[in-house]
């Protein structure tokens, strides 16, 4: 299986998000976000960073990027599509998920290894996990807080679209504790933290086993490495 990584300037994470998809036992393939080609790619991940500074909102310039078209397009036939942090942003922006992230309610930049409760296993990056399972994954982020109006937060609830939801503290702000939805179709994620931070014993997060053992982000991956051995 061939997992696309795509770079924006400013992008951070996209080798980290190539390990990870590397060592889920799926072949990682660098994309850059000017040209429109997915190079044949099984499924897509729009990797945390600052593409283009941050500037007018986080993900907003990133959204229209010329490769962008294609993920779009791709997302809309089916593609499963993972955004992580500032990929998260930039499907918000891309209207591939519902929902807005805003500055940080206490205006900080957070970063920090935090718990998360599954509340939805029904998609393309989460089947590994159980419903209630709680996992840690690092957190870095200054405009993280998730918002949507009242209608849209409902039927996210209401619907099964929540897929993560923070514990023990909200670092963000973000309503209803939420950390990830998912679209209504169950292909495309976007989650804050940063699962591709927590794929391998030694450089995860701490766990009670031992100190930096934390792998509990690799479950993204190999979902969808297994969601497309069942498809084939």
């Amino acid at each position: 299986m061939k997992i696309g990584v795509v770079t924006f300037p400013g992008s951070l994470d996209d080798r980290d998000a190539q390990r990870a998809v590397r060592l889920a036992g799926a072949e990682p393939v660098a994309l850059w976000h000017g040209s429109h080609s997915l190079e044949g790619v099984d499924a897509l991940v729009l990797p945390g960073g600052f593409s283009y500074g941050d500037y007018l909102r986080c993900g907003a310039i990133a959204s229209l990027s010329p490769i962008m078209t294609e993920v779009i397009d791709a997302a809309n036939k089916g593609m499963p599509v993972l955004g992580i942090c500032n990929g998260f942003q930039m499907l918000a922006e891309a209207h591939l998920v519902d929902g807005g992230l805003i500055r940080n309610d206490h205006g900080n930049f957070v970063c920090r290894d935090q718990k998360l409760r599954v509340e939805n296993t029904d998609s393309a990056w989460t089947s590994d996990f159980a419903v209630g399972q709680e996992i840690t994954i690092p957190l870095k982020n200054g405009e993280g807080g998730f918002i949507a109006d009242a209608e849209t937060l409902a039927r996210l609830e209401g619907e099964g679209q929540v897929m993560f939801r923070y514990v023990d503290v909200n670092p963000n702000g973000s309503l209803n504790d939420i950390a990830g939805v998912r679209n209504a179709r169950g292909n495309v994620v976007g989650l804050m933290p940063h699962p591709e931070h927590a794929v391998e014993a030694g450089f995860g997060p701490d766990t009670d086993v031992a100190m930096r053992s934390g792998v509990d982000g690799l479950a993204f991956f190999t979902s969808v490495i297994k969601q497309a051995l069942v498809n084939a």
